[in-house]
């Protein structure tokens, strides 16, 4: 009884930011793929003890000026439309696995989103309208399948500081046909920056922060790499008093895999299994723990789990690898 209201207490402190260490979002950033799903798929996510997926639809703009967001497309994977959207959280869902739907920009030829920015009022005025077709359409699948959380954009800062004010209508327009909780997934050196959290219920970040220039480095390493930012987050959470999430965490397998992590560019022949699941480690040791951590999404789960991975893979996936037992531990224990 005396733990119980020592922490009832912790939470009335720490107000909407409180959520215990055993009550956390253990998530995976499910890809799409062009087929429907099955138990099977779901099996694989549930071994890795998760309680929560992102689904990811894709809306795609020719260019970083380009005001036109192509969206639901025949020509796109299934899973990225919103039948595909339907059917994955079925069957999430029937196997108590929760969801957060994330609809995604995709700029042709894999240009960094964050510098879409247009070049005329007309333009702008357009880009909104097309975004706002676009995440409202999402919305909705969001609201009739039930997803926990939606996720409002992912790494626009350059459209987020020049539009200030559409983002602020813009929620307010999503809150009226979704119920559920709303994020925000700003890049880990945007976070800082954004204005509206306090429109928002969780503070997100894609948790991509530098962390150490060395090839191989320790849990120690790692953790210490982790001070300022963790501190920078601190902050920001204090100020808007919100809980922070992780829209997306992960490292690549590879050498110097702490220095940038959010770099994946391709590099033939470079495996380190181990720098993996060091960075894991360190991220759930810094952060799990805390009251005012909601929890994250790892970077990335692809749905034939089998054909994917394993020890030769340098990629971000950590399936059919070290790193996959040390998630299936830390999920398993903070479920």
């Amino acid at each position: 009884m005396k733990t119980l209201k020592l922490l009832f207490i912790g939470c009335v402190f720490l107000g909407s930011s409180c959520t215990s260490q055993s009550n956390k979002i253990n998530g995976v950033s499910f890809v799409a793929s062009s087929k429907e799903i099955t138990t099977q798929h779901i099996d694989d996510v549930k071994k890795v003890s998760a309680n929560y997926v992102t689904l990811m639809p894709f809306g795609f703009v020719k260019s970083l000026s380009s005001p036109n967001v192509i969206y639901n497309s025949q020509k796109q994977w299934f899973g990225e439309t919103k039948e595909g959207v339907k059917q994955y959280a079925k069957e999430f869902q029937q196997s108590k696995i929760k969801i957060m739907l994330k609809p995604q920009i995709w700029v042709w030829n894999g240009v960094y989103t964050g510098t879409i920015k247009m070049n005329s009022e007309d333009k702008w005025r357009t880009l909104e309208q097309s975004y706002e077709d676009f995440i409202l359409a999402f919305a909705i699948v969001a609201e009739e399948i039930n997803a926990e959380i939606f996720c409002i954009g992912t790494e626009l800062e350059q459209f987020v500081k020049n539009r200030p004010e559409y983002w602020i209508r813009l929620i307010g327009k999503i809150r009226k046909v979704y119920s559920g909780k709303l994020t925000y997934a700003a890049n880990w050196d945007e976070f800082k920056r954004v204005d509206f959290w306090e429109d928002l219920d969780f503070i997100g970040i894609d948790a991509y922060f530098p962390l150490s220039n060395q090839k191989s480095p320790t849990l120690k390493d790692f953790e210490k790499g982790w001070q300022p930012h963790k501190n920078e987050v601190i902050q920001v959470q204090s100020k808007f008093n919100k809980p922070v999430l992780f829209t997306e965490y992960g490292y690549r397998s590879v050498n110097f895999t702490g220095e940038k992590p959010w770099d994946s560019s391709r590099i033939d022949g470079n495996v380190n299994l181990e720098n993996q699941q060091r960075a894991l480690q360190a991220l759930y040791n810094q952060f799990w723990k805390e009251d005012w951590f909601a929890g994250g999404f790892v970077w990335k789960w692809f749905y034939n789990h089998k054909e994917v991975g394993g020890q030769k893979n340098n990629r971000f996936t950590p399936q059919n690898k070290p790193a996959e037992q040390t998630i299936q531990k830390m999920y398993e224990k903070s479920k």
